[in-house]
């Protein structure tokens, strides 16, 4: 873990994203993508068996982790070789178009969530209370159009001031990661000058998007085990990387009680 910069005051605010940082929802939103990738990709390589399976960890956190699910699967795709027209938010979940391929994904989702309940991590709850008894008002931010129904399913939306998500985004014209506006506007929820606000991610769009949106402290979480990520996410801008969230607090907030 790297140190927050020399002689910085702590944020007065901090935007969180939601899977992978708060709950434990990105390996759920991963396998979908590999239920709906996996077919197009059998179904359109030229010939039969000359196909790669998606890499549901190195692929789904470089072109999908942390943007909509529109532009997840254009990128993706793309980096395959494969164009496809966009299509209509309302197509049917296929291979066609991007958006039916997103729709597909989506499909697979859902039924996984028909039969999985999805939980935050035991540090967040903690640090979300720790920063509130602190006075550190707290917003998460999501691409998901799920995720503020799961956030209220797993106790957290009480300990949070404002809740962002792919519904807000869509009805509000709002541009996915890596384009800040998520991240702004969650700010400008809270009416906090980026300047003075926290951004903590796992994504590298995330992390790209923070940086980009000039808020005060980017950081990085890496959950994995053997700290693959750390690397990336400090290449793309993070000032701070760290495994947990109640590290976090303790590092950055730990001096000001």
């Amino acid at each position: 873990m790297n140190n927050p910069p020399a002689g910085s005051r702590p944020p007065r605010g901090v935007v969180l994203d939601t899977d992978g940082v708060l709950l434990d929802s990105a390996v759920v939103h991963a396998a979908a993508w590999k239920t709906a990738f996996d077919a197009c990709l059998a179904e359109l390589t030229p010939r039969a068996g000359e196909w790669v399976p998606f890499d549901a960890d190195a692929e789904y956190r470089r072109f999908v982790d942390g943007r909509s699910r529109y532009d997840g699967a254009e990128a993706f795709l793309t980096t395959r070789g494969i164009r496809l027209p966009p299509g209509k938010p309302d197509d049917p979940p296929g291979c066609h178009t991007v958006w039916a391929v997103a729709a597909r994904k989506e499909a697979a989702f859902r039924e996984a969530l028909a039969t999985e309940s999805v939980s935050a991590f035991a540090d967040a709850e903690e640090a979300l209370v720790t920063l509130r008894r602190l006075r550190v008002p707290c917003a998460a931010v999501s691409a998901s159009r799920h995720a503020r129904a799961l956030l209220g399913a797993a106790g957290l939306d009480a300990s949070l001031a404002a809740v962002v998500d792919g519904e807000d985004a869509a009805r509000r014209g709002l541009a996915g990661k890596p384009d800040p506006a998520l991240f702004l506007h969650a700010a400008g929820l809270m009416g906090i000058h980026p300047g003075e606000c926290a951004v903590v991610e796992d994504a590298l769009a995330g992390v790209r998007a923070a940086r980009r949106g000039a808020f005060g402290l980017v950081v990085a979480v890496d959950r994995t085990p053997d700290e693959h990520g750390t690397t990336a996410l400090r290449q793309q801008g993070a000032d701070l990387v760290v495994h947990d969230l109640v590290t976090l607090v303790r590092n950055v907030w730990g001096e000001y009680p």
